[in-house]
């Protein structure tokens, strides 16, 4: 049974990285959440409230979007990130590389490629 977390302080569009912070500790807990991320308790507190009280959250940002941001890669068979993703799915067809190419020709029709179906 989770409950909705408030991010209101955030305004009526907060961030990418609040939205995925708040998401996570709806499926989880707090606790869970931090442990995750690799930060304390306190710190998914007071930024999910937005009184964190450094003047830059620009490391928590990156931290969480590195913990947090990612896809499952049909391709791959695991979690990376959604720049990774694009990377991957973006670069020219690697036809001097027989395992390469695979993993391209899987990005071409995965569901997360906006592009699917596009000639």
């Amino acid at each position: 049974m989770s409950r909705k977390i408030d991010i209101s302080n955030w305004g009526d569009q907060p961030p990418h990285w609040v939205i995925l912070l708040a998401n996570e500790v709806e499926s989880s807990n707090r606790t869970k959440t931090a442990e995750r991320i690799g930060i304390s308790r306190t710190a998914v507190s007071l930024l999910l409230a937005n009184r964190y009280s450094s003047p830059s959250t620009a490391g928590m940002e990156r931290r969480i979007l590195a913990a947090l941001d990612g896809i499952h890669c049909p391709a791959h068979n695991e979690m990376i990130s959604t720049e990774q993703c694009r990377a991957y799915r973006d670069r020219p067809a690697p036809t001097h590389n027989p395992m390469a190419m695979r993993v391209w020709r899987v990005c071409q029709s995965c569901e997360h490629n906006p592009k699917r179906g596009q000639s």
